[in-house]
């Protein structure tokens, strides 16, 4: 009972003192003051701050943090007291503490197919948490340093996409009663991490019902977990599932990875993906940042008495002349038709005579504004006079001058060249949802569409316009249309990633043909800083045709790629040394 009771001051906001903790775990079966609770999770260590003797020995081992980790101290009720140690080396976490009683928990009313949540079992599902963790900003696990389950080490579990057993989604969870000998028997949820890129609706719920149905069918009572007091995506699903706010805290050192929190919001904080990840990186640098225009992506960047004024990855380094041959496609056409390069056949809009005349002699084309980003006014694979006119129209509300060429199938590839050096590569895949037997089109559209804004903050929607529509009428469909089961329908004709396309890393099969092909392009253009536009066959095969090249290309979409590390060696080469 004292135990129950405890947990209820905590949630309902009376936490009690820190020696208090201390008192109740020295009266049960708890462990003891003297043995001190440390649990190594792979990437640090969790630090259990009630089962220390005082406060300073529990700063004593914050500080004693290994280089490249990150070390948890939770269940901290008086945290200033801990902080008075070190004032200078620790801080306090500015994520909230929830807690779900398993007594409040109700099972999910509709069930999500397409994955299976299965335990890590070998090297490569570790490699593959890495690499989801990578591209979500944390730190990865080196499972040889994880404390075994027996002695209360962590479970880690993996959500996995049954199409191509791709790890889609992870999350760990600790067993307080083995880890520490709870008496209230309790759990904790750790490191929910989903593929930013993924299709399937529900991944990172089900993680979180599987841990909480795992750890009550092991006899315990509560869930406990840790979130960013900004995350809304996050809060909203906890709220949702039943969890409530506790009053208690973590602390953590002070090291590189953990800045964002202590430092608080820096210039880059009203940055979009693409300015902050460059942003983010000079500041690691030591180089001095001055957002100029945070909603246009705007910012110089100050290093040794050299200042560069970059828009995202566009900076001052690229000429006005290599920009405009970027920016116009038929200058690019001819820049790289100049350089031997493989291109498809291309023409100016003109009448509807001339038109017609295109498209029968190539039977399919695409049409475009001379000069356009992000996707807009591009309509692919057109195969009627009425369509390319429609397709005309629509391009001329972004440039008056509107391109034809002949269409290619094949894979959309990205290539980002760095210094004239291939750093990125990656397939881009055209927006797609799979269909669950219940919703319709529309409804299936919008809420892949909220997924992919919520990942990428903001920066990539599928919009519902006229080339969605053409593109479903195309495959048969409409809105209003229940998709089957499993079946996956692709509903844009291009991949940008502003009209939520998806992006699969490909640097380390990228065919030498292509690499080449990429590198000329760059020196044929004269540009430091390009992503390059191609249709492929396969990564891994030499067939290319050049589409178009990107002057501001998205750096942040190459995570785990060292885009950024690569553009301000780029910019400032000295800066190498510190970094």
């Amino acid at each position: 009972m004292r135990a129950i009771a405890l947990n209820q001051r905590l949630v309902r906001g009376q936490a009690p003192s820190y020696e208090r903790l201390q008192a109740r775990f020295a009266e049960g079966q708890g462990t003891q003051p003297s043995q001190a609770r440390t649990l190594h999770c792979g990437w640090g260590r969790l630090l259990i701050g009630h089962t220390f003797a005082n406060n300073e020995s529990l700063a004593g081992e914050l500080l004693n943090e290994a280089p490249g980790e990150r070390d948890i101290a939770i269940y901290i009720a008086a945290p200033h007291q801990v902080l008075a140690q070190a004032p200078q080396q620790l801080f306090l976490d500015p994520s909230d503490t929830l807690r779900l009683w398993f007594t409040d928990y109700r099972p999910a009313r509709r069930n999500f197919r397409g994955f299976r949540i299965r335990r890590v079992q070998n090297a490569e599902d570790w490699q593959a948490i890495n690499r989801l963790y990578q591209t979500r900003g944390m730190l990865p696990i080196d499972p040889d340093k994880l404390t075994p389950r027996h002695q209360g080490g962590p479970v880690y579990w993996l959500a996995e996409d049954e199409d191509n057993g791709t790890v889609i989604g992870s999350v760990m969870g600790i067993n307080h009663t083995k880890a520490f000998h709870d008496p209230e028997h309790g759990s904790s949820l750790w490191c929910l991490a989903v593929d930013p890129q993924c299709r399937r609706p529900g991944v990172g719920e089900v993680l979180v019902r599987h841990l909480v149905e795992h750890f009550m069918s092991r006899g315990l009572s509560y869930l406990d977990l840790s979130v960013l007091h900004d995350n809304q995506q996050a809060l909203k699903l906890y709220a949702k599932l039943g969890f409530r706010a506790l009053q208690t805290f973590s602390l953590k050192r002070k090291n590189g990875f953990n800045e964002p929190l202590f430092l608080g919001p820096g210039p880059q904080a009203e940055m979009n993906p693409y300015a902050r990840i460059i942003i983010d990186e000079a500041l690691r640098r030591g180089i001095e940042v001055h957002v100029d225009d945070a909603e246009a992506g705007l910012f110089t960047l100050n290093h040794g008495g050299r200042r560069i004024r970059c828009r995202e990855s566009l900076s001052d380094l690229t000429s006005a002349v290599s920009m405009t041959l970027c920016q116009d496609k038929r200058l690019t056409h001819r820049a790289l038709e100049r350089a031997g390069l493989q291109q498809p056949q291309q023409a100016l809009a003109g009448s509807p005579e001339d038109n017609a005349a295109f498209l029968s002699e190539h039977a399919r084309v695409v049409v475009k504004p001379v000069d356009g980003e992000q996707g807009q006014g591009v309509a692919v694979d057109l195969r009627t006079a009425d369509a390319v006119e429609e397709a005309i129209a629509r391009a001329r509300q972004f440039d008056s001058r509107v391109l034809l060429e002949s269409y290619h199938e094949g894979l959309d590839l990205r290539i980002v060249v760095i210094g004239f050096e291939v750093v990125a590569a990656a397939i881009r895949r055209p927006a797609e949802v799979i269909g669950d037997g219940r919703h319709s089109i529309g409804a299936l559209i919008e809420a892949q569409s909220r997924r992919r804004q919520a990942a990428t903050g903001g920066e990539s929607r599928i919009p519902l316009d006229s080339e969605t529509q053409r593109t479903l009428h195309d495959a048969g469909y409409d809105y209003d249309r229940v998709l089957p089961t499993g079946t996956r329908l692709a509903v844009r004709k291009t991949a940008n990633l502003h009209t939520g396309g998806s992006l699969e890393d490909v640097t380390a099969i990228l065919h030498p043909t292509l690499r080449d092909a990429a590198i000329r392009a760059a020196r044929a253009l004269d540009i430091p800083v390009v992503g390059l536009d191609l249709l492929v066959t396969a990564a891994d095969a030499p067939d290319y045709v050049f589409i178009e090249a990107n002057e501001r290309c998205g750096l942040a979409n190459h995570e785990p790629q060292p885009t950024a590390e690569r553009f301000i060696d780029l910019l400032f080469p000295l800066s190498q040394i510190s970094a």
